[in-house]
């Protein structure tokens, strides 16, 4: 079974990224990141922390997985 990568909030920004997703906004320490395609405005808010935790990290990737298949984005969430 693979493990779950520690990320901080930064390389999940920049994973996010490479997907096409762009920083709309930011309240505090929390980022939204927003993609418009055809299908409507996709949203993720992402906690711009040193080091998230791994319960964290696991919510982001099954959120994120509603818009990004899931086999193009489990090599950057998991060793």
């Amino acid at each position: 079974m693979s493990k779950l990568k520690r990320l901080s909030g930064a390389e999940a920004i920049a994973i996010f990224k490479r997907f096409g997703f762009e920083v709309h906004s930011q309240r505090g320490s929390h980022i939204k990141l927003r993609q418009i395609n055809s299908t409507g405005k996709e949203t993720l808010t992402i906690p711009n922390h040193r080091e998230l935790t791994t319960g964290t990290c696991q919510t982001i990737f099954r959120q994120a997985c509603r818009y990004i298949p899931e086999s193009e984005l489990f090599p950057y969430f998991y060793e």
